[in-house]
């Protein structure tokens, strides 16, 4: 075990955490490399057998370490802004394994992204689309532009994290998408790539996400129909971790899920897994400086 206790102690990869916060001081953030290369490991081994793409959701965890280690084992990444797209490059993260997602996308991001060559942009609205546009044409390139639709799925999580329902503000609404895809086909600056969703994280049950990816392979043949191909299809992330009794679907049952809904089709598959990565692989480390009892004890620490 990455990260458990012996003789009463706490260990992360056999060191002892104890002397850890007494050699480096506390507060302290200690991540076991084991751990995420396992966690990432088993993602890339459930879809061995098919073309696909593990792209990090740094939003969970920007540590420079981190995705240095992520790049290190062929990582890709998923950002949501400019200041991620950076830290990724920073690191040693290939450009060309960089899918671009979130809401509120500037110029200058934009701008940024296409210059350094990422695989894609996961569009989350027709005006986003208008704005890539505009900015690739100005530039005189194209923008490799995945949609990112909202397959009005309720992911049975907390409704704070959850994505993929009509009333989030996240992705293009479903039955508007075949109208936007066409849109998309006409504009200079846009080259089609893929189809993304992501429905919310936490998940801690997989049907939901069968629904999502079955509404939206209904979507890919409709657009084959119309002569548009797909090269990729991202089914976002959000598996998640164990906080009290939860019981979260590993990669590996994610993958079994999903095969048969997968079969005889040639898109390259990419995930975008963020807390399944990182989640458990982590501790804070906080010593406590005072004691105040009273109507209610409280524990005064340093990483307050």
């Amino acid at each position: 075990m990455s990260i458990g206790r012996h003789n009463d102690r706490l260990y992360v990869e056999g060191c002892a955490v104890e002397d850890l916060a007494e050699r480096f001081g506390t507060p302290l953030y200690l991540y076991s490399r084991s751990a995420i290369e396992t966690a990432w490991r088993a993602y890339d081994a459930a879809f061995a057998d098919r073309d696909h793409l593990v792209c990090y959701a740094v939003k969970a965890n920007g540590s420079l370490a981190i995705l240095q280690l992520l790049a290190r084992l062929g990582s890709g990444f998923d950002i949501v802004s400019g200041g991620e797209l950076e830290r990724v490059l920073k690191a040693g993260g290939d450009p060309q394994r960089v899918v671009f997602s979130g809401v509120g996308k500037t110029v200058a991001e934009i701008e940024r992204a296409l210059e350094v060559g990422i695989l894609a942009f996961n569009v989350e609205s027709e005006a986003e689309l208008q704005r890539l546009n505009d900015v690739a044409t100005r530039l005189g390139c194209e923008a490799p532009v995945s949609l990112r639709v909202n397959p009005d799925v309720d992911a049975r999580t907390h409704p704070y994290i959850s994505t993929g329902l009509r009333e989030n503000k996240f992705g293009i609404d479903i039955h508007r998408a075949e109208a936007v895809y066409e849109q998309a086909a006409r504009l200079p600056g846009i080259r089609i790539t893929g189809l993304d969703f992501h429905i919310g994280s936490q998940l801690t049950e997989l049907e939901p996400l069968a629904d999502a990816l079955s509404r939206s392979l209904g979507l890919i043949d409709r657009l084959a129909e119309r002569g548009l191909q797909l090269e990729h299809l991202d089914i976002g992330g959000g598996l998640g971790i164990r906080y009290q009794d939860e019981s979260p679907p590993g990669p590996a049952a994610l993958a079994d899920t999903i095969r048969p809904l997968l079969a005889g089709r040639q898109q390259r598959l990419l995930m975008e897994p963020g807390r399944a990565l990182v989640g458990e692989a982590g501790l804070l480390i906080t010593r406590v400086e005072y004691l105040k009892p009273g109507h209610r004890d409280f524990a005064i620490v340093d990483a307050a």
